[in-house]
């Protein structure tokens, strides 16, 4: 595995100190695998020969007490690789779990190529295997063939074609193998994906009866990842058997010649049991190699799939800390859209602290395109987006989330308590804050009566609670310690009457305290709390200004319209 610059490439210069030191242990280790040999040649050789019971119960003891410090390092070593494996998740598990979650906002649909979480966990559960044991102690297998060449150079010789074979074998498994690993780890993501489709959409599925149709879909899907799970494990398979195969017959040829050579008077019968015990002992690192080859294959390609991924997302640059904003919103000639596409065009318009902004248009305007614009989802392509004449892109991440406030459209919560989700997780927040955040967004009550209030766990997406609620915990989460640029898109989508009355109730109070509030509206009820209308037609600004004189000009005759409405 091929060490980069980076992320990757720190973490794994800092992990070789402990992998040198397995590669030292390779040593020790592979000097006491002699114990075998050397003990069945001392007992043919001598022991049979003179009868000796005192030398037979001392090379025994000898024997076990070399056996034992090779289990000692053995088991060492393997300790040793799983503590690397976890360092090395360890040291890249936040920033695949940043790569996970950033990456579809950053390069869209090709997102999918990616799984940085699942190809660290390959990697890590390569390290921790015995693969890389295997790995260390390839190198000694010159070391093996000299000392069978000691015994005899034939049986020298013989060992070495052997592993001439082996070598061959190896590289053609790895030739034919590559290709069906990544061919079925795609099935697997494609897999991963459908089904959590499934789970998201469970309610439509149900109410609409579309559960054999998608059934069968899956088994259609899923027949496909076997086939090619079959046809990949059916080659690993393959070369796993030969080779084992082979091993077995080498060390039989070996035995073989070691007899002709016994019976040519060349060799003694306890140098052929040692060289074919010390020609098995040769192969067998290949042998557990070529067993652990899906998961070697596995880890490399995960590991290069997650070089690309953190070089797609790249570093955030050290960022010298601004004045947070408090004064002013200014967008000029902005070009921006999601990964691949450009739909807003030379968007402009100009807010100032306690302003109100509704944005209204047909569907497809880019209304909802604009609201992730300015809170920093999508990049500015051209143009500037500016807040107290400094560029948003000038705040790290971390520091927009002092003085921005989201509420998409389609609403998520996390897995944790509701004063953790107000509380966007943070670990300093303070009762008092995510109170009254709740309050502002009317949501003290109802958080009050869940079972344990403020302490009630819920599920993933808020699934202990219904979408009205939901969206009331979302917006006090935007609420949240009283940012200066405030983005509700369709805010009032699952509200009542009296949330709608809440909703411009907060609106009307966050301005007062300064903050710059955009809301995107599809219903007119929200636009009671805001005073500047941007109309949006196409990706472009048609209409900006104060409320009235916005809706007088563009004052619609089509019933059942925003503006009609309005």
């Amino acid at each position: 595995m091929q060490m980069d610059s980076g992320a990757i490439g720190a973490s794994l210069r800092s992990l070789r100190p402990a992998l040198a030191g397995v590669a030292a242990l390779g040593l020790p280790i592979n000097l006491l695998m002699l114990t075998g040999p050397l003990f069945m040649l001392q007992i043919y050789d001598r022991v049979l020969v003179s009868g000796s019971v005192p030398t037979l119960v001392v090379l025994g003891g000898l024997a076990a007490g070399l056996f034992l410090f090779y289990g000692l390092l053995e088991g060492t070593r393997s300790r040793v690789l799983l503590r690397i494996s976890q360092r090395f998740d360890a040291q890249l598990s936040a920033a695949g779990f940043e790569c996970s979650v950033s990456l579809p906002q950053m390069i869209g649909r090709s997102a999918h190529r990616y799984d940085p979480i699942g190809d660290l966990e390959a990697v890590r559960r390569f390290l921790a295997g015995p693969g890389p044991a295997a790995i260390f102690d390839i190198p000694w297998m010159p070391f093996y063939l000299g000392v069978i060449y000691l015994f005899h150079p034939v049986l020298g010789f013989a060992a070495a074609g052997g592993v001439f074979v082996i070598c061959i074998l190896v590289g053609l498994n790895e030739l034919f193998s590559r290709r069906p690993a990544a061919m079925a780890r795609r099935l697997d993501m494609q897999r991963s994906a459908t089904a959590e489709e499934g789970r998201s959409n469970g309610e439509v599925i149900a109410a609409m009866g579309m559960m054999d149709a998608l059934k069968e879909r899956w088994s259609l899907s899923n027949g496909d990842r076997l086939d090619k799970q079959r046809w990949t494990g059916d080659r690993a398979n393959l070369f796993s058997t030969i080779i084992k195969t082979f091993r077995f017959l080498l060390q039989s040829a070996i035995l073989g010649i070691g007899a002709w050579l016994v019976i040519a008077h060349e060799i003694t019968p306890g140098i052929m049991i040692a060289a074919s015990i010390m020609a098995s002992r040769t192969l067998a690192p290949v042998e557990q190699a070529v067993g652990q080859w899906r998961n070697f294959v596995a880890a490399r390609q995960g590991l290069r799939r997650l070089k690309e991924a953190l070089e797609t997302r790249g570093d955030e640059p050290e960022r010298m800390a601004l004045p947070l904003p408090r004064t002013s919103l200014n967008v000029q000639n902005l070009v921006s859209g999601p990964p691949g596409h450009t739909l807003l065009q030379d968007v402009s318009f100009s807010l100032g602290a306690g302003d109100g902004l509704g944005i209204i248009g047909p569907s497809g305007a880019g209304k909802t395109t604009l609201a992730r614009v300015l809170v920093g989802v999508y990049p500015v392509v051209r143009g500037s987006l500016r807040l107290d004449q400094s560029d948003l892109c000038q705040w790290s991440s971390r520091q927009r989330g002092a003085f921005i406030g989201y509420l998409p459209q389609d609403i998520q919560l996390f897995s944790g308590t509701v004063a953790q989700n107000i509380a966007r997780f943070a670990p300093s927040a303070v009762a008092k804050d995510i109170i009254q955040a709740a309050r502002l967004a009317d949501a003290h009550a109802l958080i009050s009566a869940l079972p344990d209030g403020y302490n009630t766990q819920i599920g993933a997406r808020g699934s202990a609670l219904s979408r009205g609620q939901v969206q009331r915990i979302a917006l006090a989460r935007a609420l949240f310690a009283n940012p200066f640029l405030v983005v509700l898109d369709e805010p009032n989508s699952n509200l009542d009457s009296n949330g709608e009355a809440a909703l411009t109730s907060a609106i009307r109070t966050m301005r007062d305290t300064g903050s710059i509030v955009i809301v995107v509206a599809h219903r007119p009820n929200v636009l009671v709390g805001v005073d500047n209308i941007l109309l949006m037609e196409s990706g472009r600004v048609r209409r900006f200004g104060p409320k009235e004189d916005v809706l007088k000009k563009v004052l619609a005759p089509v019933p059942g319209s925003v503006v009609a409405a309005q």
